[in-house]
C-alpha cells in the first residue's frame, strides 16, 4: 500500500492581509514583518523534515513563505494553477459595506451549490478547480513524499475540497490563517486530512 504525506500551508501575512485590503490572483504582494518572522517559525519547526519537492504559486509572497527550504536546495516548482482565485475588478481594493455584503451573498451561494457565482471580472470556484485538477492529479499519483506546497486561502480551500473528494460546496469548511498547516495523508490515491489549519509553530 503505497501512501504519502502533504503538508500543504498559507502564505504568510502581508500588509494587504493586515489592512483588510483584497488579495485575489491580481495582486502580487510581499510578505510584511510579521509574514516574515511566520515564515521563520514554519522554517525552524520543519527544517528537519526530509521534503522531496516544493509546489509554490507564481505569486511571489508563497514563494517567501518557503524560501529558506528551497536556499536549502530542495527542489521547487513554480505552478500558476496555485494562484490565489481572482477577485477581479475587487482585486487591490479596501472593501467596502456594499462589497462585503455582496461577497457573503457570493459565498452562501457557493455553499448553496451555485459554483459559477463570481465577482465581476474575476473567477468561478469551477474555473479554480479546472485550472488545479492537472495539480491535484500530481499530488495524488506521483510517488515523491512528502511533498510541501504554498499557496492561498481561498484556493487552498478550493484544493483541499477535491484532495479529500468533497463538493466545493463545503470548502468554506476548513478554516485558514496565515502561515496555517495542514497535513495530509494519501493512500491508494485519497487523501484524508491528519492536521488543520495548525499553527503550533508559531507559538
Amino acid at each position: 500500500m503505497k501512501s504519502k504525506k502533504i503538508y500543504l500551508i498559507r502564505h504568510g501575512q502581508t500588509d494587504f492581509n493586515l489592512k483588510g485590503i483584497v488579495q485575489g490572483s491580481g495582486v502580487d504582494s510581499d510578505l510584511n514583518s510579521t509574514g516574515r518572522q511566520q515564515a521563520e517559525a514554519f522554517y525552524a519547526m520543519y527544517k528537519d523534515v526530509p521534503f522531496k519537492k516544493i509546489y509554490t504559486s507564481a505569486l511571489i509572497r508563497t514563494y517567501q513563505s518557503v524560501s529558506k527550504f528551497i536556499t536549502a536546495g530542495i527542489p521547487h516548482e513554480s505552478e500558476k494553477a496555485l494562484n490565489e482565485i481572482s477577485w477581479g475588478m475587487w482585486d487591490g481594493k479596501l472593501p467596502t459595506s456594499d462589497m462585503k455584503s455582496v461577497y457573503w451573498q457570493i459565498v452562501n451561494r457557493w455553499k448553496q451549490g451555485d459554483l459559477e457565482a463570481k465577482i465581476e471580472g474575476g473567477e468561478t470556484p469551477i474555473e479554480v478547480e479546472e485550472r488545479l485538477l492537472p495539480m491535484v492529479q500530481k499530488l495524488l499519483q506521483e510517488d515523491e513524499s512528502p511533498v510541501l506546497v504554498c499557496m492561498h486561502g481561498r484556493a487552498m480551500r478550493i484544493l483541499l475540497a477535491m484532495l479529500t473528494g468533497q463538493s466545493l460546496a463545503v470548502m468554506d469548511s476548513f478554516p485558514h490563517a496565515n502561515l496555517c498547516l495542514y497535513l495530509l495523508e494519501v493512500v491508494d490515491g485519497q487523501a484524508v486530512i491528519v492536521g488543520q489549519n495548525d499553527l503550533s509553530h508559531l507559538s
